[in-house]
């Protein structure tokens, strides 16, 4: 990533994150600024029920005075029903509203003189009406025009207004708070808009800036991809050609070595009948030294027995034929392997559908006589199917039962299984045994052409691992080890499920 892409996708995630916090932030802000709105709203229309508890108490206050007064001049009984009506609201109305005013202690003490006053007129017209139901009319008339009962009527009117007048104050002042914390609200709500549409507006600058940014870099990226495939082609041919040239100069060294080695054999040969000549007549000549002449005839029907120096000389020169004799019969077996991995490289594999299943069990049938020896088992268990080389398969499988058989370990009872799976379009095989392990220094070294570890007491070139690691991958996959001295070893193959072709040798067989 260069440093300017870097510096954009910083001030990206800078800007999605400012962008977050303030979209947090108006959230708050307006949740709190609502609730305060509807509190102060709340207030402004509690005001109103006051102003309204205060005009309708004060209106049944003059119902009752009017009934009052009507009844005493009528005395008609549908005035002192109106008058009974009125005074029973009275108590109800005066308490509801003290509870309405609890929360202004100056309204507390208005509802309370309220109170007061307009039990003392209650108590007055009560007064009133009784003196009528006593037939004595003409005094509460007459008090009645006197006006001695205007100090109640003066007080609770003055109470009404001072009320109305306290709740007019706090109707204004809650009226004027609740429109400036809607105004805020409104602020609050349009300048996070603004912001966040200023945010939106630069991070959409930024994604076309990426965008632009991004064309770019897959422009170039398809530009090396093509130069990368045009040389990655060229690099394949040369490795293909190299690869070829070397199995030509391994197969012609191979033939070349086998000349001069079978020309070593047959002098060897000559070699060992000239021996028996030399020391036949070196035991004649000692002999005839010793003996008559008529002995002599005798003696040639049979080599003489070697005596002293001679014998000596006799056993180092079949001890060194025999040195001479085995080396020859390694480097004969040494130019074979080396063949026949040049005549293997320059096979054309053919994918085709194998059981698997199938092609181990006839491999575990070839070597139950090995088995059985051993005494070892060996378990096959879920494989999948695969689409590959048959041969190579065989071959693969072949070399790693065998060696499992080889290489057991003495007086415990052979344990070997052969599983598999599938994962994302590759097979994965496991051939695990019980034997005498592989000591971890030399995991590396037993896929090394001619190369082998631990006891030599088995025969073997020290080439089959490596020729199972080549095939696989030829095959296209991979091959690996996990062992510990004296505790077995698993071998692990992944292979691809449906095997094209595509990347196993075309050099076909070009011997000559």
């Amino acid at each position: 990533m260069t440093p300017v892409s870097r510096r954009r996708s910083t001030l990206q995630i800078l800007l999605l994150s400012a962008g977050f916090f303030v979209l947090v932030a108006v959230s708050v802000a307006s949740v709190l600024l609502v609730n305060k709105a509807r509190e102060d709203n709340a207030l402004v229309v509690h005001t109103v029920e006051v102003e309204g508890q205060v005009a309708s108490l004060l209106l049944d206050v003059r119902r009752a005075e009017s009934a009052t007064r009507a009844y005493l001049l009528t005395s008609a009984p549908q005035y002192l029903s109106e008058y009974q009506s009125a005074a029973a609201a009275l108590p109800a109305a005066l308490g509801h509203l003290q509870m309405m005013t609890v929360d202004n202690p100056a309204q507390v003490a208005n509802a309370a003189k309220l109170k007061t006053a307009v039990e003392q007129r209650l108590a007055e017209f009560a007064l009133s009406i009784e003196r009528v139901n006593n037939n004595d009319a003409a005094t509460s008339v007459d008090i009645l025009r006197k006006g001695t009962s205007a100090d109640a009527l003066e007080a609770i009117a003055r109470i009404g207004r001072d009320m109305r007048t306290e709740e007019d104050r706090l109707l204004a002042e809650r009226t004027a708070t609740a429109d400036r914390t809607q105004v805020l609200a409104s602020s609050v709500t349009i300048a996070g808009s603004c912001m966040v549409l200023a945010l939106a507006a630069l991070s959409l600058v930024l994604l076309q800036q990426s965008s632009r940014a991004r064309d770019e870099a897959e422009a170039r990226l398809r530009d090396s991809n093509l130069n990368l495939e045009t040389i990655v082609d060229e690099r394949t041919a040369d490795l293909r050609e190299a690869n070829e040239e070397i199995q030509r100069f391994a197969y012609i060294v191979s033939h070349d070595l086998r000349s001069p080695l079978v020309n070593i054999m047959g002098f060897t040969s000559e070699l060992e009948e000239l021996r028996g000549d030399i020391f036949k007549r070196i035991a004649t000549l000692n002999r005839t030294a010793s003996l008559a002449p008529a002995m002599e005839d005798a003696t040639d029907a049979a080599e003489p027995e070697l005596e002293g120096s001679d014998k000596q000389l006799s056993d180092d020169f079949n001890e060194s034929l025999g040195f001479i004799k085995s080396s020859i019969a390694k480097m004969d077996r040494l130019i074979s392997a080396i063949l026949n991995l040049t005549r293997e490289g320059r096979r054309e594999f053919k994918p085709e559908r194998i059981d698997l299943r199938e092609l181990i069990d006839g491999i575990v049938k070839t070597v139950a006589h090995q088995a059985a020896e051993a005494n070892a088992t060996v378990e096959v268990g879920a494989l999948p199917n695969l689409v590959s080389d048959r041969l190579a398969l065989e071959q693969i499988f072949s070399n790693l039962i065998d060696n499992a058989l080889k290489y057991l370990k003495d007086g415990v009872p052979g344990e070997i299984s052969i599983e598999g799976r599938t994962k994302l379009g590759f097979a994965i095989f496991e051939v695990a045994d019980n034997g005498r392990g592989i000591d971890p220094k030399d995991h590396q070294r037993i896929f090394d052409l001619f190369r082998r570890a631990g006891t030599q007491d088995k025969p073997g070139q020290g080439i089959g691992l490596a020729h199972v690691r080549a095939l696989v991958r030829r095959l296209g996959g991979t091959m690996s080890v996990a062992s510990e001295l004296h505790n077995g070893s698993t071998f692990t193959i992944t292979l691809p499920i449906k095997w094209s072709g595509k990347n196993s040798g075309k050099n076909r067989d070009k011997e000559s």
